[in-house]
């Protein structure tokens, strides 16, 4: 009789354990899956800060040679508009039929940034709010930037041009680091469209701009406006990002400048292991534990 009881002790105990068992299973995932959480766009304001940091930088060293934005698309789309209008213009015969090197140059810039933006779309496949994605879309940013610097390198084109007319980069191989300095920025703008942000895209500023003046909480100085501050924030970080890359342009040239930058990007890859999970991993959790516990107890 005693062994009886004592065997059905046991064997009501049995459950509680594995429930245990399981609980804690569920409850510390492994880094795999951790990689493969949600991240929480609105704790993701320092890489999207450091996005745009890299816009402004990055940008200003195409400008400086070329007087071509790689990542403002809507003045190199504006520029092909009047290249085209340029051929109707004037009697016939003495029209400039001329598909000038800067017009060329934004095209290549446009094409490449599309293509760079439809590589991006990868990311709808993995999740676009999953860590793995955001790490690794960050770190072909990090690749592209590379190419272009070893690109530019090769070239052996100078860095700053002296007139628009005369810009500094005219062989192929400045064509190609264009292309892959637009298409860093095209992988990025997808990256911090998809977090559906303040930041927006981390790219263009117009509609940022727009969007600030006209935010009705604009001037509550003394609150918190989470609408407000970070436009403001993306405004600078912009600012300062061309500003820095300016100055370093002038001191080591676009190839080392450009190198800074990947190491930039890194961090910026890194950043994405340390921004907190979306809620809905541990409800998926707390779920998956309560689950395993009435299975069990079933």
């Amino acid at each position: 009789m005693t062994s009886d009881l004592a065997a059905t002790d046991a064997s009501e105990r049995q459950p509680s354990s594995n429930a245990a068992q399981c609980g804690s299973s569920s409850s510390s995932p492994s880094f795999w899956t951790y990689l493969n959480s949600d991240v929480d766009p609105a704790q993701s304001t320092g890489p999207l800060v450091a996005s745009c940091f890299m816009t402004g930088y990055i940008d200003v060293i195409s400008f400086s040679s070329i007087y071509v934005w790689c990542g403002f698309q809507t003045g190199n789309f504006a520029q092909l508009a009047i290249a085209l209008a340029r051929l109707f213009e004037g009697p016939k015969g003495f029209r400039d039929m001329t598909f000038h090197r800067a017009d060329q140059q934004a095209l290549c810039s446009l094409i490449s940034f599309q293509l760079g933006a439809s590589v991006g779309r990868c990311g709808d496949r993995l999740g676009p709010w999953k860590r793995i994605w955001l790490i690794s879309g960050t770190i072909l940013q990090a690749l592209l930037t590379m190419a272009a610097a070893i690109t530019l390198w090769q070239s052996g084109e100078p860095s700053i041009a002296n007139t628009r007319a005369d810009p500094s980069w005219n062989n192929v191989l400045s064509f190609v680091a264009l292309a892959f300095m637009s298409a860093s920025l095209g992988v990025q703008g997808v990256l911090g469209k998809r977090l559906n942000t303040q930041f927006g895209t981390t790219i263009v500023l117009t509609t940022v701009w727009v969007e600030l003046v006209s935010d009705p909480r604009l001037f509550e100085i003394r609150q918190k406006v989470e609408s407000r501050d970070h436009k403001l924030l993306a405004a600078v970080a912009l600012f300062v990002g061309a500003f820095s890359g300016r100055a370093l342009l002038a001191k080591i040239g676009s190839p080392a400048t450009l190198g800074i930058a990947v190491g930039f990007r890194i961090l910026i890859a890194i950043s994405w292991v340390f921004i907190p999970s979306e809620n809905r991993l541990w409800i998926h959790l707390e779920a998956s534990e309560s689950t395993s516990f009435s299975s069990v107890r079933t």
